[in-house]
This record gives structure tokens, C-alpha cells and sequence, in this order.
């Protein structure tokens, strides 16, 4: 097989991977996620590894859409309280640093959130809100998701930006907006 053969061929696998993925999310679900966010009065995300640069992206774009928004880890980050939402993207639910900070959010009064490709493990089933995002996970273990012929947790990764950008514009019209309004919120001193 040639080098073009081969390249056609991991582009036509994961189109199927993603294709998969998109037909098999909950869309009850992930409406419930995004009321969630839109009724938030402030926002915090965290994400570890490829995961959390998912994660950190769509904290940007929430921002962009006008909630006041934080990447947890930033020194700047104040504390959470009663209103706001706190959304963790942890994969296999089973990322030790990731179920520690949920369990200090418990206590703060804000709802909590998890993004993950392991919905039956035992932190991410204490959140209010769930969304289970059906694609193979790195040290993932629900037998629902799409099975990949990628490494380790790529699909569920890549898959992330892909969802996380239409949440974006689902939000977007849900709350009314425009695009300049949200490009009017983009960082103006690059």
C-alpha cells in the first residue's frame, strides 16, 4: 500500500470513529449540560493531559459567549460558591487529581459537572450533571463506547473539540448571540 493508500485510509477510519461517536451521544443529555452552563452565573473548567487542552479551549470559548469564566489552575482563579458550575473533564473517571478537586467542589455549594468516557465510575456519579461522551478513553472501561483503531485515548480526546465547539454554537443560539458579539470578547492586544 502506498503512503496516499495509507493516509486515505486513517482519514476514512476516523471520519467513521467521530461519525460513530456524534450518532451515538445522548442529545437528552448533553441539552441538560448545556442549560446547565447557560444557568451557571460563573464557570470553572479543569482537564489534565490532551484532555484538559480540550477542556482549557472550551473554557475560552464559554468566555467568548460571556459567562465569567476560569481554568481552575490559573493563580488568579478565585473560589467557587452556591451559583456557579464547576466542569471537569475526566475521561476513564478514574484521573486521581481530577476526582480530588471534585470532591473539594462538593463542598464550595457550586454544581458540579463531568465530562467523561467512564460515566459508571464512582466520582463522576456524584456530579449533578453528566455527560458521557461515547469514545474510546485511555484506561477507559464502559463497553459502550465506539471502539477505536487509534492510540490510547485519542478519539475520546479528539472527539472533545469537535463536541465542545458545537455545544459552543448550540449555547450560542440558545442565549441569542451573535458571532460579533462573541468575537467582540476575543483577547484585542495579540
Amino acid at each position: 500500500m502506498t503512503f496516499a493508500e495509507r493516509y486515505s485510509s486513517y482519514v476514512r477510519t476516523v471520519l467513521a470513529e467521530h461519525k460513530a461517536v456524534f450518532a451515538a451521544q445522548d442529545v437528552e443529555e448533553l441539552e441538560g449540560f448545556i442549560h446547565a452552563i447557560m444557568e451557571a452565573k460563573r464557570v470553572f473548567v479543569v482537564g489534565a493531559g490532551r484532555e484538559g487542552i480540550a477542556a482549557r479551549s472550551f473554557a475560552m470559548r464559554i468566555m467568548h459567549l460571556g459567562k465569567e469564566t476560569f481554568w481552575l489552575w490559573d493563580d488568579t482563579t478565585p473560589g467557587m460558591r452556591e451559583g456557579d458550575l464547576f466542569l471537569a473533564v475526566d475521561g476513564s473517571g478514574r484521573i486521581g487529581h481530577i476526582d480530588y478537586l471534585l470532591e473539594q467542589s462538593f463542598r464550595t455549594g457550586a454544581k458540579t459537572g463531568v465530562i467523561t468516557g467512564a460515566p459508571g465510575e464512582p466520582i463522576p456519579r456524584k456530579a449533578d450533571y453528566l455527560l458521557f461522551v461515547p469514545a474510546a478513553v485511555y484506561k477507559g472501561t464502559d463497553p459502550r463506547v465506539v471502539k477505536s483503531a487509534q492510540p490510547m485515548g485519542n478519539l475520546f480526546e479528539q472527539h472533545l473539540f469537535l463536541l465542545f465547539d458545537i455545544v459552543v454554537m448550540l449555547l450560542r443560539e440558545e442565549m441569542g448571540l451573535s458571532y460579533e458579539e462573541m468575537e467582540s470578547r476575543h483577547r484585542n492586544i495579540e
